[in-house]
């Protein structure tokens, strides 16, 4: 299992619908996510950046992002998507989201009581 972290702007006027629209996301993008192989994923907002985090527990990350972008209702929900984003300077060539280097890690527990 690997996770990953990255980032992406929110445009302003955009954050009522985006929330809206993730308040309750299509069951055929949600199917297609775990299918591709990625699990906890959550996305935060803070100050019109949106940082998204999840654990990917395929074997073939490139492949299976291909194939998570193939999928028609994938595809739909991104074209929704898009507009309300804008991407962060620096962001790789071919890139969407910003990603970012996994720092630290902790999983616990500590010890009991």
């Amino acid at each position: 299992m690997k996770r990953y972290g990255m980032q992406i702007g929110l445009r302003p006027e955009a954050y009522d619908e985006y929330k809206r629209y993730h308040a309750a996301v299509w069951p055929e993008v949600l199917a297609t996510i775990e299918r591709c192989n990625i699990r906890n994923y959550t996305i935060f907002h803070h100050d019109g950046i949106l940082f998204a985090s999840f654990e990917y527990h395929g074997v073939d990350f490139k492949a299976d992002m291909e194939l998570m972008a193939a999928d028609p209702a994938t595809q739909r929900w991104w074209a929704i998507m898009e507009p309300f984003q804008r991407q962060i300077p620096g962001t790789p060539e071919g890139e969407w989201w910003m990603p970012m280097e996994e720092m630290f890690h902790f999983d616990g527990p500590l010890g009991e009581g």
